[in-house]
């Protein structure tokens, strides 16, 4: 029997192509659209706040020598994330993720990512998983999703809570035969985020055979949109998600 499953459709830092990216005013703005899901990450203030941001760096706020935890929570705001957006106009700056679930969670569904550096600390990543699962709670079925490329984070998420639902976000350059390790070696994970230039029939077998949540990242053209439906994943992420739900319809 054949199952047809509808494409969940994702807003990649909610509409960044309209508004600065991981701001309220992009979330709101995605939101306005019939999407199913907003992605967005999780990283650290200096004074230990989880906070909304994707980049490793301010380069692209011109301060290439700086980061998120090099400012506090307070100093964040001081800073205008407009340049994360060329069309933005509005003052946007940093938003809390414990202002974001609140206000987001009961509206769609939620795909927290959990940014991690080369040289970050232990005791940071555990506060950072810490602090997420507590914002969330224990138990959400599928409506919140907590999701890393740093696979020591979610090993340490599943021992905090053993029944969150974890996916592993796979970099480009990842195999079959890698998918196929880690399903072996970590078969608490619910499902994997994989690139859409890996993505394939080949790949979605594997991970349905083993009865795993698939999501791809990031299909902005028409072709990698049309592949990531043609599949079937369970969620879609893009930063045009009107044209994709124009597609999928």
């Amino acid at each position: 029997m054949t199952i047809t499953r509808k494409t969940q459709i994702f807003a990649h830092r909610g509409a960044n192509r309209e508004a600065a990216e991981n701001t309220r005013s992009a979330f709101d703005l995605a939101l306005q659209a019939d999407i199913n899901g907003l992605e967005t990450d999780v990283q650290l203030t200096r004074d230990g706040i989880a906070v909304l941001f994707h980049d490793d760096d301010f380069h692209r706020l011109g301060l290439p020598d700086k980061r998120v935890s090099d400012y506090t929570f307070f100093e964040l705001q001081t800073l205008d994330l407009a340049p994360l957006c060329k069309l933005a106009t509005l003052f946007n700056t940093a938003m809390r993720l414990d202002d974001f679930v609140p206000r987001y969670r009961s509206r769609t569904r939620l795909l927290l990512e959990i940014k991690n550096r080369a040289d970050e600390a232990q005791a940071s990543i555990e506060t950072k998983v810490q602090q997420t699962l507590a914002i969330v709670g224990a138990h959400q079925g599928e409506q919140i999703l907590i999701s890393s490329f740093h696979l020591d984070s979610l090993i340490y998420a599943h021992q905090c809570a053993p029944t969150f639902p974890l996916v592993f976000n796979m970099e480009p350059e990842h195999t079959l035969d890698d998918v196929r390790h880690s399903l072996a070696t970590q078969p608490f994970l619910h499902g994997y985020c994989v690139h859409i230039a890996t993505l394939n029939h080949a790949l979605v077998e594997l991970l349905r055979s083993h009865n795993k949540l698939i999501a791809v990242y990031t299909c902005n053209s028409a072709a990698q949109i049309q592949t990531a439906l043609d599949l079937q994943v369970d969620i879609l992420i893009s930063d045009v998600p009107k044209i994709a739900l124009e597609m999928r319809a």
